[in-house]
């Protein structure tokens, strides 16, 4: 099963919401939501039917698992999808391709996997968030539209 993001801000703070309601909203099954009621991690209003949660409850409640979900990385290290972890780049070398807005993407591989971990960040930054890193500047692959003008001559 993918996992999804639910954005809390979908409900609405001074209205309440019945169990088929927030898996409406947020595209869920009912079962989901009751498991959360049975769990206790999420309130509703009293014990009685049908069973409504408060929409600022819900926020609340929806926010604390976003922030609880999130791995921030230290500095020294990547996240990496196949991990799910923050892990420090292969042999200590990473590339830098810079974007034309002064910031641009650290491409490493993964030390325990292998694959490819991608950080976005500011030129002036990258000495802060890889200590000891080999870093190499790399000039960004040119786009498509980036291709030289076809000549008018068709001769």
């Amino acid at each position: 099963m993918s996992r999804i993001r639910l954005n809390p801000c979908l409900s609405k703070i001074h209205r309440s919401y019945s169990v088929e309601e927030v898996a409406r909203l947020y595209g869920l099954h009912r079962n989901t939501v009751r498991s959360w009621l049975n769990e206790g991690s999420l309130a509703a209003i009293d014990g009685g039917r049908p069973v409504l949660v408060q929409g600022k409850v819900l926020r609340t409640f929806l926010e604390a698992r976003r922030t609880a979900a999130k791995r921030p990385c230290p500095t020294g290290t990547l996240y990496c999808f196949k991990c799910r972890e923050p892990r420090a780049p292969a042999l200590g070398m990473a590339d830098f391709m810079a974007s034309n807005t002064g910031s641009g993407n650290i491409r490493a591989l993964c030390d325990v996997c292998g694959s490819t971990m991608h950080r976005r960040t500011r030129f002036e930054a990258v000495a802060a968030v890889l200590p000891g890193i080999e870093v190499r500047f790399v000039e960004a692959a040119p786009r498509i539209a980036e291709g030289t003008a076809p000549s008018l001559k068709c001769a």
